[in-house]
């Protein structure tokens, strides 16, 4: 509203004053001449005044036209509240399981081998292996003293040599190790080194191209003493059976023929001494006598010989055969072929890949020669266990390489993960290993040591289904779920039952009186 300015009275100016001018022609002074000195003295002032002036006058006009922020607001009405809503959707739902995991070769283990049997210092003379080569089954490990360290498949560490006569776990094992590289041991089922166990160490050694193992000129000397000893043994047993044997066989026919002859003719003395009138009581004495004792001898002849003695020389010949034959054959056993102890290694889980070497040529073994790990590369990673619960063995999964593409992966265990000694941190933690695909040598030096994104999926569903955002979804009187669906009349709906499925993404699986497209209510 503008304001009401009331003219303020001007004043005559007074005489002789500025205002007041004399007319050059008549002498007179002019009003009208004083303000136009006025005007040229102060035409600064004038402009400024005037400047204003006008930025008053624009001031007021716009003012009619500005209106504030929150005048503006507080003038506008607010929008109609309206639906909203969103199109049914045709999509895959997938819940995943995702991890973070160290790519590393798997099962690190420390080399040590047996050397207490050498009997001398443990120098190693070749076969040094580099640093990321591949142990495999019948590899060379190792060269030792000029003699090699055998790689074989097995749990079970080394304690003693191997040679016929020697039964056990270890030789189970030697004998499964041996059939792994295509060598028949003999019977597996049989703990017992026996001659084809022998045979098959020394077939081993063929194929690693090393010469067999030596048991020195001792064992020849002691083979040709053990020989002779059960020659001497067999001849004195041959002639103990055949005292035997005479013992046990009697009088021969002209033994027997002589002794009854001997009764005939004790018989006759008798006879002519009781039938000689000469004979005195005392010579028909003597004669029955005599014929007593050839009677006696026939008796003996006769009866079944006692053949103790014999068969005691016979039984103790046969004991020291056998005790002759036993040493034979434990020497015999001393040069066919052993496995000594120091010349094998047995791994888990080959092939292995060698990690670390600690040991050089010429230098002597006095600890863990060297480390090594799993051949092939896993995904090692930690997960809680309400993850774990949903992840088995077989499990397919993504792995996110290095370079942003994605890698497919197998669960290959999913176990309580140990804790630290002293430490709880693991507590209710699994650790998930996987294995990835098939990789190219540029993909395995990209991967290795990096610790990678891991997506598991766990649930999905076959195919594209019906969904909507889970915001859409409500329930029932009954507990039934159920959407609004507006009908496109204003702001009318309908609300219609629904059967719900898998949820992922913010998003749930629905199936009902419904189709793609079709718009549900999310909110108002």
């Amino acid at each position: 509203m503008a304001l009401p300015f009331r003219k303020r009275p001007t004043a005559e100016p007074a005489a002789g004053s500025a205002l007041e001018v004399a007319d050059t022609e008549t002498g007179v002074p002019s009003r009208t001449q004083g303000w136009a000195r006025l005007l040229r003295g102060n035409k600064t002032m004038w402009v400024v005044a005037a400047v204003a002036v006008v930025s008053l006058v624009a001031g007021l006009a716009l003012g009619q036209f500005i209106v504030s922020p929150g005048q503006a607001a507080a003038d506008a009405e607010g929008p109609k509240a309206g639906l909203i809503t969103v199109p049914i959707e045709s999509r895959q739902l997938a819940n995943d399981v995702t991890i973070r995991g160290d790519a590393t070769y798997a099962d690190s283990v420390e080399v040590k081998i047996e050397t207490g049997e050498l009997g001398g210092p443990a120098v190693v003379t070749g076969q040094v292996p580099e640093v990321g080569s591949t142990f495999d089954a019948a590899s060379v490990a190792l060269e030792v003293t000029g003699r090699p360290v055998i790689v074989l498949p097995g749990d079970l560490p080394v304690y003693r040599t191997l040679r016929v006569g020697v039964s056990g776990p270890d030789v189970t094992q030697l004998k499964h190790a041996l059939n792994a590289v295509g060598i028949n041991p003999g019977s597996v089922a049989s703990p017992m080194y026996d001659a084809a166990t022998s045979t098959a160490v020394a077939a081993l050694y063929a194929k690693v191209g090393y010469p067999l193992p030596s048991s020195g000129e001792e064992t020849g000397d002691m083979l040709r003493s053990a020989k002779d000893a059960v020659s001497a043994a067999e001849t004195g047993l041959k002639t103990a059976e055949h005292d035997l044997a005479v013992a046990k066989g009697g009088a021969n026919s002209i033994e027997r023929a002589e002794q009854d002859k001997n009764v005939r003719m004790a018989q006759r003395a008798v006879d002519d001494a009781r039938a000689n009138p000469e004979s005195t009581p005392s010579d028909v004495a003597n004669a029955e006598d005599a014929l007593s004792v050839e009677y006696t001898k026939r008796d003996a002849l006769l009866a079944v010989p006692d053949v103790n003695a014999e068969a005691a020389a016979v039984a103790a010949a046969k004991q020291q055969v056998a005790s002759a034959k036993e040493a034979l054959g434990s020497v015999t056993n001393d040069t066919l072929t052993f496995l000594p102890a120091s010349e094998v290694l047995y791994l888990p889980g080959l092939p292995r890949r060698v990690d670390e070497v600690t040991v050089e040529r010429g230098s002597t073994i006095s600890a863990a020669v060297m480390r090594v790990s799993g051949a092939s590369l896993v995904i090692s990673g930690s997960a809680t266990e309400a993850d774990a619960k949903l992840l088995k063995e077989g499990d397919a999964a993504v792995l996110a390489m290095p370079d942003g593409s994605q890698h497919p992966a197998t669960v290959a265990s999913v176990a309580p993960a140990e804790a630290a000694e002293g430490s709880t941190e693991s507590a209710g933690r699994y650790t998930v290993v996987l294995t990835p695909a098939e990789l190219s040598d540029e993909q395995l030096q990209a991967l290795q040591g990096n610790n990678v994104r891991v997506s598991i999926p766990v649930s999905s569903t076959a195919g594209e289904v019906l969904a909507v955002p889970l915001a859409a979804l409500t329930a029932g009187p009954g507990g039934e779920s159920r959407v609004e669906i507006a009908t496109g009349d204003d702001d009318e709906t309908r609300l219609v039952e629904v059967t719900s499925g898998l949820a992922a993404d913010g998003y749930v699986e629905i199936s009902g009186d419904i189709a793609e497209g079709d718009l549900v209510v999310v909110g108002r």
